[in-house]
């Protein structure tokens, strides 16, 4: 338990590899990588999340969400990590384990993005591995859950490749790029 409680105490030091990426918390110092990838990823992302505000790629908007990310990691509720490459810590994307919920369900969400420059490269199914292997080993989890879109064949081949299982379809789930639009819905449970 001592090690569980590190993790809420420590972000910093909270590094997951994976062959060719390594993930981490973001940083502010990370501002500039992630605005730079953001705005020259915009077209790509846009059809997949929520509308961005105008101010969504402003510093204060980064400093705002970093904020965010530790209370919800103070809490225990969230883990934020960015996605680096090895080979020259080149930021690729992100990813988040969220709605962490204790007790009963011992449960929790994930969600990413790749950058447009590093997307069908393998780097989010090296992630979403180790994101698993953290929700099951250091957090304990006994399951997860993700969503996407069903025009999103890409990320259904990631979960399902992740070992994921469809188990359901929720209509006007989320709302994206301004509209509510329908989800498939995954699941994946700890092993034994």
């Amino acid at each position: 338990m001592s090690a569980l409680l590190d993790l809420f105490r420590s972000p910093r030091r909270l590094r997951l590899e994976a062959e060719r990426i390594y993930l981490r918390p973001p940083r502010g110092g990370d501002y500039r990588a992630w605005t730079r990838l953001r705005a020259e990823s915009r077209d790509f992302l846009t059809p997949w999340e929520p509308t961005w505000p105008d101010t969504d790629l402003d510093a204060a908007a980064f400093r705002a969400r970093l904020e965010a990310y530790a209370r919800d990691l103070h809490i225990g509720e969230a883990w934020a990590f960015f996605i680096f490459r090895r080979t020259d810590d080149a930021l690729v994307g992100a990813i988040r384990l969220f709605n962490v919920r204790r007790g009963v369900a011992e449960s929790g969400v994930i969600g990413y993005w790749i950058g447009a420059p590093h997307a069908r490269q393998g780097y989010m199914a090296e992630a979403v591995a180790a994101v698993i292997g953290f929700a099951f080993g250091e957090l304990r989890l006994h399951r997860l859950e993700a969503a996407c879109m069903p025009d999103n064949a890409a990320s259904a081949r990631l979960l399902l490749k992740s070992g994921f299982r469809e188990e359901g379809y929720a209509p006007a789930y989320l709302k994206i790029n301004g509209d509510w639009r329908d989800h498939r819905l995954f699941g994946l449970t700890a092993p034994g």
